[in-house]
Formats: C-alpha cells, sequence, structure tokens
C-alpha cells in the first residue's frame, strides 16, 4: 500500500518528527504505523547515543505553580535555533505541566511519567531524533508553601520559583521577590541555608587575602569573619538589598507587607552564563 500524505501527516501529528522521517518510516514499516513509531523512537535513541558528549547549554526553562506547589524545569539542547522552535517550546510546556499535575518531587519521577504514546523521557529522545541534537532535561525542583510564584525571564532561559509562610500574598509582592531572586541569584533564604563548605571557602579566600595584604596573623580571623558578614548579605535572599529600594533589605520589604511574611523556600535555573 503506498504511502498517502493523509498516513504521513498522522504520523507526524503522533510524533512530532519531520515530513521526510515519517515518510521513510512508514515505508519501512509498510504502512504499520506503531512499527513507522518504533522506527523513528530508534532513531531518536540512535542520535542520543552518538551525540552523548556533546555540550547541551541552550534550551528552554519553563516554571508554573498551582495550589501551593511550584515546579520548574529544563529541557536543554544543543542550539539557539532547536531552543526556539515552537514544538521544542511545546514540549517542555507539555513536561511541566505533567510534572504539576503529579506533583513530583525529583528528576526521575519526572522522566517516568507518561506523555504521549511512552514516557516524558522517551519524549525527550524522540525530539532529538526528529532535530538530530542531543536533549536533556536538568535543573527541575520544586517548593511548597501556603503561597507560590513563578517568574521566566523573556526568552525562557531563566526562571525562578518562590515560597511564602502565608496565603493571600498580593500577586504584586510575590512577583517583586521572585523578579529579586532571578536578578541577585541568592543561594539560600538566610544564614542558616547557606552550605558550611561555601562558607569555609569564603573564609579561606579572606583569610588568604588579607595576609597577602600584609595583615597581623591575630587579626586573620576578625577579618575574615568580617567577610562573612558581607557575604551573606550578598547570598542570603533575605539579607540582600531590595533591588527596587536598596535602603532596604528584602526582609524589610516583606515585613513592610506584613510583620510575619517570609519565604520559605525558593529555586533559580539559568541557562546564562553568569
Amino acid at each position: 500500500m503506498a504511502v498517502t500524505m493523509a498516513d504521513i501527516q498522522h504520523l507526524r501529528k503522533m510524533t512530532g518528527a519531520g515530513m521526510m522521517d515519517c515518510k521513510n518510516a512508514l515505508t519501512e514499516a509498510g504502512n504499520d504505523f506503531e512499527k513507522a513509531m518504533e522506527i523513528i523512537r530508534k532513531k531518536g535513541q540512535a542520535v542520543a547515543a552518538k551525540r552523548s558528549d556533546r555540550d547541551a547549554s541552550e534550551g528552554c526553562v519553563m516554571a508554573k505553580n498551582k495550589d501551593g506547589f511550584a515546579a520548574m524545569i529544563a529541557l536543554k539542547c544543543e542550539t539557539d535555533f532547536v531552543a526556539k522552535n515552537a514544538d521544542f517550546v511545546e514540549l517542555t510546556n507539555n513536561i511541566i505541566d505533567a510534572a504539576l499535575a503529579a506533583g513530583c518531587k525529583t528528576l526521575d519521577e519526572v522522566k517516568a511519567l507518561p506523555l504521549g504514546k511512552g514516557t516524558v523521557q522517551d519524549a525527550v529522545v524522540d525530539r532529538s531524533g526528529v532535530t538530530g541534537e542531543k536533549m536533556e532535561l536538568d535543573g527541575y525542583s520544586v517548593v511548597e508553601g501556603p503561597t507560590t510564584a513563578v517568574y521566566i525571564h523573556p526568552g525562557n532561559r531563566l526562571a525562578t520559583i518562590v515560597a511564602f509562610n502565608k496565603a493571600g500574598v498580593p500577586a504584586e509582592v510575590t512577583h517583586e521577590i521572585a523578579m529579586q531572586i532571578a536578578a541577585m541569584a541568592p543561594v539560600a533564604v538566610d544564614e542558616a541555608g547557606v552550605p558550611a563548605e561555601l562558607i569555609a571557602r569564603e573564609k579561606e579566600i579572606a583569610a588568604d587575602k588579607a595576609r597577602e595584604e600584609g595583615k597581623p596573623e591575630n587579626l586573620i580571623e576578625r577579618i575574615a569573619q568580617g567577610r562573612i558578614s558581607k557575604f551573606y548579605k550578598e547570598v542570603c535572599l533575605l539579607n540582600q538589598e531590595y533591588v527596587k529600594d536598596p535602603k532596604k533589605t528584602v526582609a524589610d520589604y516583606l515585613k513592610s507587607v506584613d510583620k510575619e511574611l517570609t519565604v520559605l523556600s525558593f529555586g533559580r535555573f539559568t541557562l546564562n552564563q553568569e
């Protein structure tokens, strides 16, 4: 049986593969749609294996929230051309929608979710076969709280998610904090959340610099501790200067809205080099 244009378009709708890939798959499969889909999937697997050592530094970052749960994920690829493709962006959207609906907590859970004729991971592999580029999921994180918010920077290369300790926080407030996180790249909500190894590294750097400047050894510890105090203001969200009013910290801004309001957790992922 000859392969018709209607058959090709039907398979393309089912798989997202290119017209010629669909035609060739249907021809090889004798117009058996299930076999044709398997041929296209195997092509994707072959492409993924062949390009596994490539650098997937481009892509699309998406974030969404619902009912006190917010999630963020990046679908990465090799080129900006593919990252801006409508089908690629749609796939990223479909993946974050599925993750949000299922309340997935880990990237492995997301990969195993059903999507289309297979799993999310199958869909990523299939898209790799269509584009000929390495693709991978990265940057999955979630936050939970009485109020959550998300921010996606224009271009879909940077997104943030944030959870607050109280319900009903005004949207303009949550948006401001989500944008603060995007702009200032904090690493923790407060001092308690800063990794110990990061603090130790900063103290060592400060001590080495003080010695290079010829500071007395008995002052080194005090100088290093002073650097840590400044470091907290740079990397702790609540300690940071509020972007819209540098005379206030983020904590001050939140207290001006509600004296008990604070941030529980946040996430940030970017494909930009910083």
